[in-house]
């Protein structure tokens, strides 16, 4: 099995059909980042496409300078980032994950509550502290990684996420504290 460099050596000599099996390795990973930071499917296939063709483009200048993960992620974070910029949040339901047994119908409504709490929260935070967030906390990169995709330092992304929390610590403890007001049980929102 080619290596995903290997792979970007062959399209940069011209071999399109190469290009297909790149895609196919990582167009989850591409879309997952794009939705994790957008909040929309549709949205979020734009910008998964958007990198592609914009990683094709630039194959002949491609040099493997970190993982093309990293390299992928980068794109994919520009594009989000100026997709931010131009257009107001959308508020949807969390991305969807393997099938687990059905919750109940209280269940469901909590998680989708919870979700839309979380998506707010995201929504108000600046791009480049919503994008260190998402890379951090839902693509589990490390610091050098984020810094990396984010064209930035490991210190800046320790700032950004640190701005991040600070942020985040009023909308969703109040989210908490309304959930366990409710029904005695909030379930904790995931390492945020």
């Amino acid at each position: 099995m080619r290596s995903d460099e290997e792979i970007m050596f062959a399209v940069a000599n011209g071999d399109i059909n190469a290009f297909e099996e790149i895609v196919l390795r990582h167009q989850k990973a591409a879309w997952s980042v794009a939705y994790r930071f957008l909040g929309d499917s549709a949205e979020a296939e734009d910008v998964a496409q958007d990198a592609f063709l914009k990683i094709l483009a630039a194959a002949p200048r491609y040099r493997p300078s970190a993982a093309f993960h990293t390299f992928l992620v980068r794109v994919v974070s520009r594009l989000c980032m100026d997709r931010a910029r131009k257009m107001h949040p959308v508020y949807t339901d969390a991305p969807p994950e393997l099938p687990t047994p059905e919750p109940s119908a209280s269940q469901a409504a909590l998680r989708a509550e919870r979700d839309m709490a979380i998506r707010r929260a995201l929504d108000a935070l600046p791009p480049a502290q919503r994008m260190a967030v998402v890379l951090r906390y839902y693509e589990d990169l490390e610091y050098r990684a984020i810094a990396d995709a984010m064209d930035t330092t490991e210190k800046a992304v320790e700032r950004l996420l640190a701005r991040a929390r600070v942020a985040l610590r009023v909308p969703l403890n109040q989210y908490k504290a309304n959930e366990a007001g409710s029904d005695g049980g909030f379930e904790p929102v995931a390492r945020l």
